[in-house]
């Protein structure tokens, strides 16, 4: 294994970047926060959030947490020439990585003239955005499964939800990845007015254990995926 890069995150712990046989490895104080083997369910992510507009001339979609790009790569792969797709991330690390050592993996998505950058916290966006975002990704903290700070809950709790509803559009889809299903997020979103689902994923494709939970809600109950 080699380190490529590290950096300190905002809450003081060590991201570090590795790279080993070609894989690309994320790590948040040695622990695995990602790898390149294992993407399945980040492209998940985007087909399931983005499925109702893929035949839309120019929707405007929001993925909070670039990673590694592979919601990013998928989302693009799917929406139409004229989409504008929003990527906030707080780590600006995390961009020059994606841009200088690992944007071969997908493609180097951040090249797409479609693509804007944020590197910024991506509940700020949200909360000055109403109306505006057709679907909104969100992979981040490893889902509502951490909700052990208060910088979670601004996203996961009731007023982040609020927030993230506020700024769809009417029919638009909000869709999170987590690492282990909550059984009480859906029901908060229910409860904040939004018709739900919850989708599961593999790691890698053709995985037969499916260990990812991804939620996906919508004011409008017609624009939530058809399967599940």
């Amino acid at each position: 294994m080699i380190q490529l890069a590290a950096v300190a995150t905002p809450d003081g712990k060590q991201l570090t970047l590795s790279q080993r046989d070609g894989d690309f490895y994320i790590c948040v104080d040695r622990q695995s926060l990602m790898n390149s083997r294992l993407h399945e369910s980040e492209l998940e992510l985007a087909r399931l959030a983005c499925a109702h507009i893929a035949a839309h001339r120019n929707p405007t979609v929001l993925i909070g947490g670039l990673g590694m790009g592979y919601t990013l790569r998928q989302t693009l792969d799917m929406l139409r020439p004229e989409a504008t797709v929003v990527v906030a991330e707080l780590i600006p690390e995390v961009v020059r990585w994606n841009r200088e050592l690992m944007g071969g993996l997908t493609g180097h998505p951040l090249r797409d003239p479609r693509v804007v950058v944020e590197v910024r916290d991506v509940v700020d966006i949200i909360r000055n955005s109403p109306g505006k975002f057709d679907a909104i990704m969100l992979d981040i903290d490893n889902g509502p499964v951490a909700m052990t700070s208060d910088g979670n809950d601004r996203l996961y709790g009731r007023q982040g939800i609020q927030a993230c509803r506020d700024a769809l559009t009417a029919r638009g889809c909000l869709a999170v990845w987590s690492a282990a299903v909550v059984t009480s997020f859906e029901s908060r979103l229910q409860h904040e007015g939004l018709h739900s689902g919850s989708y599961y994923a593999a790691g890698y494709k053709g995985g037969k254990s499916r260990t990812r939970c991804i939620w996906v809600a919508s004011r409008d109950r017609q624009s939530l995926p058809k399967h599940g």
